[in-house]
């Protein structure tokens, strides 16, 4: 009789503690589930639901259109297709340069001789601090035909053929800005790099210079098999960039000129929502621009990780 009534006052205090712990650990994840509901999920949801509508923004009547949004985006506009290939490549650029730049860098940084090693840091992470549309207005200057740095440089060192009105070019305006994007992204990539890189297994370099590795080999053989997760973190995170947060660039800069060449899915959604009041069919775009970058970044996480 004693035994069963320590064994239930035991059992009682157990769940009071489970209790207790279950209410503090609500009490911890109620405010940032508030805070993601709030101004995540329900204007995601409220998104797909003004998509199937033909609602301009302004009246309080929503008339149910169904798919008609959807098959108009895939089906007949032609700038959407245009703007899904702009932005496919702005991914590929933005993804692949900034990691490429990038992760040498991070390694001559972390290398044991270089001197001023804050210093480089500092300097390559300084564009990331900058908004992106301050970006933007600087690239504008520098990009500048009549007094920009870029051409006034060229001139300055008997270049002048290669000259151009680089954001009037519908052939080189997607490219430069990708390249600004590129300047002020790169910083990111490298302080991650550099971080992961205090991390890689010393020893395993070691025992490759001892058997000969140069130090070409060590990096490819040695170090970047051992940063094959942070690469991946960094290239999904790049990915998702290249879909979602151009906006600022392109619009402090071309707004999506010259003839469209730098029109993106973003700028055609403030296009299609805020100058011609389409809010269900801007929406119907950017619920394909969300879908598009959720399975995009799932499927390359997972190959990635077949890979590993």
């Amino acid at each position: 009789m004693v035994r069963s009534n320590w064994a239930n006052a035991t059992a009682l205090a157990r769940w009071k503690r489970r209790r207790r712990f279950s209410m503090s650990s609500l009490l911890f994840i109620l405010p940032p589930l508030i805070v993601y509901v709030s101004f995540v999920a329900y204007p995601f949801v409220h998104t797909v639901l003004i998509s199937f509508t033909n609602w301009d923004g302004l009246s309080a009547e929503r008339q149910w259109v169904g798919f008609g949004n959807y098959a108009a985006a895939l089906l007949e506009d032609r700038q959407f297709w245009r703007a899904f290939g702009n932005n496919i490549w702005w991914v590929i650029l933005g993804t692949t340069a900034p990691i490429i730049i990038a992760l040498p860098l991070a390694a001559l940084v972390t290398a044991r001789k270089l001197k001023g090693r804050n210093f480089f840091r500092t300097v390559f992470f300084m564009p990331v601090i900058l908004p992106p549309m301050i970006v933007g207005i600087i690239w504008g200057w520098v990009y500048n035909p009549v007094f920009g740095l870029l051409n006034e440089v060229l001139e300055a060192i008997g270049l002048e053929v290669f000259t151009r009105p680089w954001l009037g070019d519908p052939n080189l305006a997607l490219t430069s800005l990708i390249a600004s994007a590129v300047w002020a992204y790169f910083g990111f990539c490298f302080v991650i790099f550099v971080a992961a890189q205090q991390n890689v297994d010393v020893s395993l370099l070691e025992a490759a210079e001892i058997d000969g590795a140069n130090s070409r080999q060590r990096f490819m053989k040695v170090t970047i098999p051992q940063l094959r997760d942070v690469i991946t973190m960094v290239g999904v995170y790049t990915f998702i960039g290249g879909f979602t947060s151009i906006f600022d660039i392109i619009w402090g800069t071309t707004r999506g000129g010259p003839a469209g060449a730098t029109e993106v899915l973003t700028t055609l959604i403030y296009r299609r929502g805020f100058e011609y009041h389409r809010f269900g069919y801007a929406s119907a775009i950017a619920v394909i621009l969300a879908v598009v970058v959720i399975v995009s970044s799932v499927v390359s996480v997972r190959l990635r990780e077949r890979k590993a």
